[in-house]
């Protein structure tokens, strides 16, 4: 990734990158969008295997979060109540494990979305800051940051005690509306405006992020943002997934290719 130095305001941290000016940029909700899972989830699978589950566990976690989707439990209130479970975890650890999780996943065949993954490809080749804005930890983020070249990653933040271990809180969410306040907030930190950039996004909680933007792309076919992608004329991508071979552009678009597109 760019290096990147950070300013920070009472809403979010704001990275600066300290190479040459940027002229676009190109922000990326990832699970759905470019991953092919739920990132946090598909890792809380790997990560309580390590701790001796057989999944049991797991499957009675994940039907606790439907139950509270489904009742209504705001998508910021899930984000932090998953935090809370890694309460007491070594923080170092928590990153080497989403690092090795990644490892592992990447390898799958169906691991990316390939529209999207071309799309994030095609942007960096053309000199386009590539953001990605997501409800997962940096730990999981940050190689898969490294194989598709993005530069800034806008992600919930566990907060880390001084013993070097969880307290269970995060920093805030990035969900709905806080993504489109960093996203909003980056951009003004990149000297660009709205017409400067382009957002991917596959859920309806993305919409306030798709609207910050002058160039909003939907991919897949949630409901709710195809019917913004009919009434607003945005460009849809589909959400078909496929193996990831390499962070190359041109290794992106033939990936599109073998999918139909």
């Amino acid at each position: 990734m760019t290096d990147v130095k950070t300013t920070t305001s009472a809403t979010t941290t704001v990275p600066a990158p300290t190479t040459a000016p940027t002229t676009r940029a190109a922000f990326f909700d990832v699970d759905e969008t470019l991953l092919n899972v739920k990132s946090m989830f598909h890792f809380l699978r790997y990560w309580m295997a390590r701790q001796g589950d057989d999944g049991s566990a797991h499957d009675a976690v994940m039907a606790e979060v439907r139950a509270q989707a489904d009742g209504g439990v705001p998508r910021t209130e899930i984000n932090r109540r998953y935090y809370r479970r890694f309460a007491g975890v070594d923080h170092e650890e928590l990153t080497r494990a989403g690092h090795e999780w990644y490892e592992e996943y990447r390898a799958g065949r169906t691991a990316v979305v390939v529209s999207a993954w071309a799309a994030a490809s095609r942007h960096k080749g053309a000199g386009d800051t590539v953001v990605l804005v997501s409800g997962s930890f940096r730990g999981l983020l940050e190689p898969m940051a490294e194989d598709l070249g993005a530069d800034v990653i806008l992600c919930s933040e566990p907060i880390v005690g001084p013993d070097g271990r969880l307290t269970g809180e995060i920093e805030r969410p990035m969900i709905g509306p806080n993504k489109a306040a960093a996203v909003r907030f980056t951009m003004a930190g990149l000297g660009l405006g709205p017409d400067d950039c382009a957002c991917y996004g596959d859920h309806s909680s993305d919409l306030d992020m798709l609207m910050a933007v002058g160039n909003p792309v939907v991919v897949g076919a949630d409901p709710v943002l195809i019917g913004q992608a009919q009434s607003l004329d945005w460009p849809v991508l589909p959400a078909t997934p496929g193996p990831l071979r390499s962070a190359g552009a041109l290794a992106a678009v033939e990936l599109t290719r073998r999918a139909g597109r």
